[in-house]
């Protein structure tokens, strides 16, 4: 379970979370939506363990977000791996530092994606670039995998096979997995719980298929909604 009581976050003057109040059960896909400076990396960058909250608290399976880090893995939406290194060599770094590291689901995913292990990081397209990063990320049964818009930039064929990879990984390990992204339509049917963010705060929080089913819309619709009567007030 993943826990946030009353906590904000700020940058200068800039308020990124205010008096966030969440919790995400254990085995699901979560979907973190809202627009541009919602606050949305934020979050995802403080139950990485990458920033600390200003004031409240964040728990992740009991622990503290840098407690837990062994267990959660992140992938930022900026590219953090050297240009210079090689498909391989990103992988072997990272099967060096963590134990929940799968050399069989990398091989599986490696062949699904279509990628080559001599692929330099800092030569191959975006897309290309984006498959890898998702191939890294889910190579570790990492409990919690945190995904900050790994569709950002790419084409939809690309955003498609993406996530089959992320549906076919959840399916096989049921992690806990948080996805925030702008395109809703790619996982729309993916997740089962959804997080509406607008300026640090939480619009609207709930069950995928209990918001459709009240509202009579699309995730995309909803969104639509919920930002049309915040930009209102």
């Amino acid at each position: 379970m993943i826990e946030f009581q009353n906590v904000s976050k700020r940058f200068g003057t800039v308020q990124a979370l205010d008096h966030i109040d969440l919790t995400i059960d254990e085995g699901k896909i979560v979907g973190l939506f809202g627009p541009n400076g919602a606050g949305k990396s934020t979050m995802m960058k403080i139950m990485a363990g990458v920033n600390r909250a200003d004031t409240g608290t964040v728990s992740i399976g009991g622990q503290t977000p840098r407690q837990a880090k062994e267990f959660v893995s992140y992938l930022p939406e900026i590219d953090h791996f050297y240009p210079w290194w090689t498909l391989k060599e990103a992988a072997d770094f990272l099967r060096a530092f963590y134990g929940d590291w799968d050399q069989e689901k990398y091989g599986h995913l490696l062949e699904f994606l279509k990628l080559q292990e001599d692929m330099k990081l800092g030569k191959i397209s975006k897309g290309q670039r984006a498959k890898c990063k998702i191939l890294l990320a889910v190579s570790r049964n990492a409990h919690y995998l945190l995904m900050d818009e790994p569709f950002s930039g790419i084409d939809i064929l690309t955003r498609e096979e993406i996530a089959r990879t992320l549906i076919q990984d959840f399916a096989d390990h049921q992690q806990t997995m948080i996805i925030s992204t702008h395109e809703i339509g790619e996982i729309e049917a993916m997740v089962d719980q959804v997080i509406f963010l607008d300026q640090g705060q939480i619009c609207l929080e709930g069950e995928a298929e209990e918001l459709r089913n009240e509202w009579g819309l699309s995730m995309v619709g909803i969104m639509k909604e919920v930002f049309r009567h915040a930009n209102s007030r």
